[in-house]
């Protein structure tokens, strides 16, 4: 039987819960367990912008027929809102197999002393506050079941700090040690906890990091043949479709010209 087959096979009718799922790797992994399960799958998309996840879900439906999806309006930084949202779930969606930690920001290229509190806040409420408020809201219902996976998504940032990124490779150091924190406490569960770490992926990031200037989001990936979203999407597909013995459970990706945050060769 072929990878793909026994892929599809393990992915069969699992619930999968991404948030921050209305663009970029949120997106396409949403696009990518689809295509990896033939559509087989009941997909949550939670993302503060519902009308671009009503464009999401019309898409699948045109392409997928037969999936499932739910879609809901989440701003995962109103914590309070985070349980009611799980509670509130469809019968045929409240069995959570799958949790894609997804949402996550950058805000601003400052250097520590000019660093807005607005900022600041904003990098720390979603990139970590929200990322453990969603999974104890989720953790529950793994634990009822013994099994479930939990992906986090972490960036290299949170393996190597570089100037004018404190605060958020702050929060993506953080992220990386929940992560592993989590993954001891699971050890004597079926529960698996993976961290996926980017490298340069080519999204809305940047644009979202520079307040919507385009030119200097563009600067970013000058000369470079960056990740993209679907590269990043095809990790967590993978990831979380391998037997259930088996645990991918640290797994950091460059694009061929990078080795580290400031280690990228733009054919210069």
């Amino acid at each position: 039987m072929s990878q793909g087959r026994k892929a599809a096979e393990r992915l069969q009718n699992k619930t999968i819960f991404i948030t921050g799922a209305s663009a970029g790797i949120g997106q396409a992994t949403a696009l990518e367990y689809l295509d990896a399960a033939n559509g087989n799958v009941k997909l949550i998309l939670a993302a503060r912008r519902l009308a671009k996840l009503e464009e999401l879900k019309e898409k699948i439906n045109a392409e997928y027929p037969q999936a499932k999806v739910y879609i809901g309006q989440l701003d995962v930084t109103e914590t309070e809102k985070i349980q009611p949202f799980i509670d509130n779930l469809p019968e045929e969606f409240k069995d959570i197999d799958i949790l894609i930690n997804n949402a996550g920001k950058a805000l601003g290229s400052d250097v520590v002393g000019t660093i807005s509190s607005e900022d600041i806040k904003g990098m720390i409420d979603t990139n970590v506050v929200a990322l453990i408020n969603v999974t104890q809201a989720v953790l529950p219902i793994f634990k009822a079941k013994n099994s479930g996976d939990i992906v986090n998504l972490g960036s290299v940032a949170g393996r190597d700090a570089y100037p004018t990124g404190s605060i958020y490779c702050a929060s993506k150091h953080a992220v990386r040690a929940f992560t592993q924190s989590l993954r001891k406490e699971l050890i004597n569960t079926g529960i698996r906890v993976i961290e996926i770490a980017p490298g340069n992926v080519e999204t809305e990031f940047s644009l979202v990091r520079y307040k919507g200037d385009a030119d200097r989001a563009k600067q970013v990936y000058k000369g470079t043949t960056p990740l993209y979203a679907d590269d990043i999407a095809d990790l967590i597909v993978y990831a979380t479709s391998r037997k259930p013995n088996t645990v991918i459970a640290d797994v950091l990706v460059f694009a061929s010209n990078q080795a580290s945050p400031y280690h990228i060769y733009r054919g210069e």
